[in-house]
Formats: C-alpha cells, structure tokens, sequence
C-alpha cells in the first residue's frame, strides 16, 4: 500500500470498534482531515485528539488509523491533489453513500473547529465553503437512486474536497508559511 493510499473504510470501520471510538470511518475521517486542516498535528494519538478525550486509545502503529492518518496528512499537501474522502464505494446504497458525506462534513466541521479555534482567519470564500459545509452536515441522506441524484453527489463529493484543501490552505498552509518567513 502506498503511504497515499487510503485503508479500506471497512478496516478502519473494524479498528474504531476496537477502539470503542463511536463514529462511523467517515465522520471519524472528516475529523481528522477537519484537524488537519485546522492546523492539528499529525500525531499518532489523534482519535483523542478530535475526540476531545484523553482516555481515548492510541491507534497502533501500522494500524487502519495510523496508515489513515499518514495517507490524510500525505494526501492534504499532494501538489497532484490526491485529497481523497473515506466514503462508500459506487455499490453502496445513495442512502449509505449520502449518509457518509454528510458524516464525513459532521467531522470535518468538529475537527476543524478543535484545530482552528473560534475564528480563524479564513478569506471571505471559505468563510461561504464553510457555511456550506455546515448546510451539508445538517442534510438528510438521500433515498432516491437516479443518475441525475448519482451526478449530483459526485458533485457534492468533489466540491467536499476541494473545500477541505482550500481551508488547509488558508488556516494550517498559511501558519506554515508565516512562520517561515519569521
């Protein structure tokens, strides 16, 4: 496996039980991707971290949520944009799949709020993404299957991720690069 590549969503799903974290792989991905974004650290304890509970376990090195984490820091500053989101496969139902997006904004909005604080200094366009991200986190998943709703989530997925990099790049980017130049 790549250091890029995303684990299987089913082998993190499996080592979040173990762990007895409480959310699904793709709200616990948006979290993560929110803390980093945010400006978090890309520690391995980072499950207690987003959790915001410090009893909760250290993922194991190697393990479905180390390997998530790595491939999620890696994957944020691709030049390529490999940025990826942990959602259902194709197959999965438009309910399943609809379900796990809004999930992963959930996340990512908690995530990015540990990270960022209260009002982080965002350019007036990712104030509105952020906004909209809100919007999609308090949606309903989607029981209706047609191509037009199939084209329409591919969009949502897309704009996600391209969200998730623009506020990288505003809030954790930035710092990165003032404290360069100090």
């Amino acid at each position: 496996m790549a250091a890029t590549e995303l684990p299987l969503l089913s082998d993190v799903e499996a080592e979040s039980r173990n762990l007895s974290l409480g959310t699904s792989a793709s709200e616990l991905h948006g979290a993560l991707c929110g803390w980093l974004a945010g400006g978090g650290a890309s520690v391995r304890e980072w499950p207690a971290r987003i959790l915001a509970d410090a009893a909760t376990a250290t993922p194991a090195a190697d393990g479905a949520l180390d390997r998530l984490r790595l491939a999620s820091a890696a994957q944020m500053v691709d030049p390529e944009y490999g940025f990826e989101l942990l959602l259902p496969d194709a197959e999965a139902s438009m309910t399943e799949r609809s379900g796990a997006l809004f999930d992963w904004c959930r996340g990512f909005l908690g995530g990015f709020g540990l990270a960022a604080g209260a009002a982080p200094n965002l350019s007036e366009e990712s104030r509105e993404a952020l906004t909209d991200l809100a919007k999609f986190a308090a949606t309903a998943p989607q029981d209706e299957d047609d191509e037009e709703d199939e084209q329409a989530l591919t969009e949502l997925e897309e704009f996600v991720r391209i969200v998730a990099l623009g506020l990288h790049g505003d809030v954790a980017l930035a710092a990165q690069h003032r404290q360069r130049l100090n």
